[in-house]
């Protein structure tokens, strides 16, 4: 039977020293006692994973809603892609596998319902109230907004994971370090694999406009088809593929970067001027080109931008009417609108929302011609 002190000693045998380790974790904001079994940054993915916002990531979107089809990614299911390539990552390279999960169980907490483009919403309606951004309001679930405990607000996580849903350099604090990028570099990785298989999935992407796309002729030629016609076991194959070349290809190079920076504990990795956690020079080439093309084809397709204007119409909807009359908001809501105002009250509740229970909820405010629970 292995103690949290047992797990820490095995942490500092193993791991590289530039690691974060449980035992030198910087602490939480409201000191309480720890775990006799499990080390801080298990504590704070167990925290993490029990929150209502996780549950609340199965109904958000990704790029396709949730009722569109039961096998698009959902916010949810992306998270945990992300887990899992970034822990494998981890253990690859020496760090601490457990702070890299947390932080990529959280690193979502804070998106919207309708994905990014109810982010924009979001920011556009809270503009001149400090705006909206997902990354920020993973923190302010976490330290504030999930209500758990008697002794403090929020999930009191170790300040090393908290750092880690912040992706950019802060001042005072330097680089993130490298379980925090890390996990940046399994989101965008997870996210470019996945919306390509969705893409095809969906009929949206082509395998005629795939080909002209350097990253994917260059998989072709790794993993030929098994036949003329892409089939449902050919996309998976390709899928399987490249996510096992994009992580090869991320390991070496950031192998080969932190070696070369000659870097010995996290507070180097802090003081370094560029990231460590990297792709080499070819494959960042590839990705742009990927990013771009993704963009164009898929995530400004006029299919995904009705199910945009849907989510930019509704979510307006909603924000106006709650701030123009508050008593149709929960009394927990109107309680912290005392505090932090009634905008950020307003945003918090909405943000909070599913896909679901956002068109739900429009739906009582408005009830739409034709199927039920979506605007016209």
């Amino acid at each position: 039977m292995f103690t949290r002190a047992d797990l820490e000693a095995r942490e500092a045998a193993t791991l590289a020293p530039y690691a974060t380790l449980s035992a030198r974790s910087r602490g939480r904001e409201h000191p309480e006692p720890e775990s006799g079994a499990r080390t801080g940054f298990q504590k704070d993915r167990d925290r993490i994973l029990h929150t209502t916002a996780f549950r609340r990531l199965e109904y958000k979107t990704q790029v396709f809603l949730n009722a569109q089809g039961d096998h698009y990614r959902t916010r949810l299911t992306h998270t945990l892609e992300v887990s899992q390539v970034a822990r494998s990552l981890a253990l690859t390279l020496g760090l601490n596998e457990t702070l890299a999960e947390a932080i990529a169980l959280a690193h979502d907490l804070g998106h919207p319902p309708f994905g990014h483009a109810g982010e924009r919403v979001l920011n556009a309606l809270l503009e001149g109230e400090g705006g909206f951004d997902h990354n920020t309001q993973a923190r302010r679930i976490v330290t504030r907004l999930e209500d758990r405990y008697p002794d403090f607000p929020g999930l009191n996580l170790t300040l090393d994971t908290l750092d880690g849903l912040n992706k950019h350099a802060r001042a005072g604090l330097g680089l993130p370090g490298l379980e925090a990028q890390l996990v940046d570099a399994a989101d965008a990785l997870a996210y470019t694999a996945h919306d390509l298989d969705d893409g095809l999935r969906s009929g949206l992407l082509t395998p005629a406009q795939l080909a002209e796309l350097p990253l994917w002729a260059e998989l072709l030629g790794k993993v030929p088809p098994a036949s003329p016609g892409l089939t449902e076991r050919d996309r998976r194959t390709l899928h399987r593929e490249l996510l096992g070349w994009l992580i090869g290809d991320l390991t070496q190079a950031s192998h080969a970067a932190i070696q070369a920076s000659g870097i010995r504990t996290p507070a180097d990795v802090r003081a370094q001027p560029e990231r460590l956690i990297t792709y080499s020079p070819a494959m960042q080439e590839r990705l742009r080109e990927t990013g771009a093309f993704l963009r164009e084809n898929l995530y400004r397709h006029w299919r995904v931008e009705m199910q945009v204007e849907q989510g930019t119409r509704l979510l307006t909807t909603l924000y106006t009417a709650f701030l123009n009359r508050p008593t149709l908001l929960p009394s927990g809501v109107r309680a912290r609108a005392a505090s932090d105002g009634l905008p950020r009250a307003v945003c918090d509740f909405i943000a909070g929302m599913t896909d679901r229970y956002a068109a739900e909820t429009h739906a009582a405010l408005v009830p739409p011609p034709g199927p039920p629970g979506w605007p016209r």
